[in-house]
């Protein structure tokens, strides 16, 4: 998939990339003054670090574990989970527009793959979703999160 400003013109169109305009036909070009600069558009999408918390009534660990497995295969981007008989929490990189998107999903993520993973019935408990710049300079700093290594499902 390609992506171009809202408005711009793109350069292939048609079957097999044949070009948009008519033979011959320049397209005009633009200039920007001096000292001018790019910004680009607020709606594109940017990455967030989730950290979503869950817990209810003790489950079996293994069954706790195959779900959680099962969850990272049906959707590879989970990085991290850490489990417990009666808690766990996953991290993951979300891609969104701002912070009320990703924290959407997050919070639709484990009520809607409860049935097909076979979670166990918890409630979320706890969300943190933060911008990349956030999660860096927390580590820089050396007060958030450690990373997730090794990537995968472990318990607690």
């Amino acid at each position: 998939m390609r992506r171009v400003r809202p408005g711009a013109a793109t350069s292939r169109g048609g079957p097999a990339g044949a070009p948009s305009r008519p033979a011959g036909e320049e397209r005009a070009l633009t200039s920007v003054a001096a000292g001018d600069r790019y910004e680009q558009p607020g709606d594109l999408p940017r990455l967030w670090h989730v950290t979503l918390s869950v817990s209810g009534e003790a489950a079996p660990l293994k069954e706790v574990r195959r779900a959680l497995e099962q969850l990272a295969h049906d959707h590879p981007f989970l990085l991290t989970s850490r489990y417990a008989d009666d808690h766990a929490e996953i991290r993951y990189w979300e891609e969104a527009r701002d912070l009320h998107d990703a924290a959407a999903v997050a919070l639709r993520l484990w009520g809607e793959h409860r049935q097909t993973a076979g979670l166990p019935p918890w409630e979320i408990v706890g969300l943190e979703v933060i911008d990349r710049g956030t999660y860096h300079q927390r580590l820089a700093e050396g007060y958030g999160p450690a990373p997730a290594s090794p990537v995968g499902v472990h318990p607690f």
